[in-house]
C-alpha cells in the first residue's frame, strides 16, 4: 500500500460514518453559495444575518440541523491526526505482525495448497501495510503518541497457547487451526479498522483502514469457504 499525500479534503462515503453527512452538507453549502438562487421556490432559505443555508443530516438518532455556508465550511475535518488515528496505527502494526508469524508456519506445516497460497497472499499484503503504517507514524510524530496503547486486548489476537498449538500442528490439523485462527484474526482487524473510520480524523489512516476492511473481508469469505 502506498502512502498518499495528506490532504485536508473531506473524506468520501466509502464507509458510512458520522462525520460524512456534515461534510457533504458543507460541500453543498459552498456550492450553493456560489450560485445565483434567483429567488425561486427551490432556493435555500437564508438564515438570520443573510446568506444561503442548508440542512445537514444529523448523526444516527439525532435530528437534522440547518447551518449557514460558513458554519458548514468550518465543520469540515482538517485532517489532523487524533488519538484514534495514532492508536490504530500502533496497534495494527502489532496485529499484522502476529499474522506474519502465523503465515510463516504455513509453507512447511500446511497440507493444502490453497492454505499455503492464502498464507502467501496474506504475508504479501500485510508486510507492506506494516511499512506504510510505520511510514505514516514517522511522518506524523508517532513516537510522541505511542504510549497507552494496550496491545494485549486487541480483537482477534491469538493467545500464546493457540500459537503454540499452531506451531505443533501439521497437515490437515494445521490447515483447520490456521483457518480458524486467521479468520478470527481478520475479523478483529476489520473491527479495529471500522472503529478508526468512526473515531479518527486523518485521511491517510482512513484510506489504510478502508483497504484493510475490503481486503480482509474478502479473505474472511474465502477462508470460510475453505473451512
Amino acid at each position: 500500500m502506498l502512502i498518499r499525500p495528506q490532504t485536508t479534503r473531506s473524506r468520501g462515503p466509502r464507509i458510512a460514518r458520522a462525520a460524512v453527512p456534515v461534510a457533504w452538507a458543507a460541500v453543498a453549502a459552498l456550492g450553493l453559495g456560489a450560485c445565483d438562487s434567483g429567488g425561486g421556490t427551490d432556493a435555500p432559505k437564508a438564515k438570520a444575518g443573510g446568506g444561503p443555508s442548508v440542512v445537514a443530516p444529523g448523526r444516527p438518532g439525532e435530528p437534522a440541523k440547518t447551518m449557514s455556508a460558513q458554519e458548514a465550511a468550518k465543520s469540515l475535518p482538517d485532517g489532523s491526526p487524533n488519538g484514534a488515528d495514532y492508536r490504530y496505527a500502533h496497534r495494527m502494526i502489532e496485529h499484522h505482525g502476529q499474522a506474519l508469524v502465523m503465515t510463516e508456519l504455513a509453507p512447511k506445516r500446511a497440507r493444502s495448497t490453497r492454505v499455503k497460497r492464502l498464507a502467501e497472499r496474506i504475508a504479501a499484503a500485510q508486510g507492506p501495510e506494516i511499512d506504510a503504517m510505520r511510514g505514516w507514524l514517522g511522518n506524523n510524530d508517532g513516537d510522541r503518541h505511542k504510549g497507552g496503547h494496550d496491545h494485549t486486548a486487541m480483537p482477534g489476537m491469538a493467545t500464546g497457547k493457540e500459537l503454540a498449538r499452531l506451531r505443533r500442528a501439521e497437515g490437515e490439523d494445521f490447515d483447520r487451526l490456521f483457518l480458524k485462527l486467521m479468520t478470527v484474526h481478520h475479523e478483529g482487524a476489520v473491527t479495529m479498522a471500522t472503529e478508526v473510520l468512526a473515531q479518527g480524523n486523518n485521511v491517510q489512516v482512513e484510506e489504510m483502514a478502508t483497504d484493510v476492511i475490503a481486503q480482509q473481508s474478502a479473505e474472511i469469505g474465502r477462508m470460510r469457504d475453505m473451512g
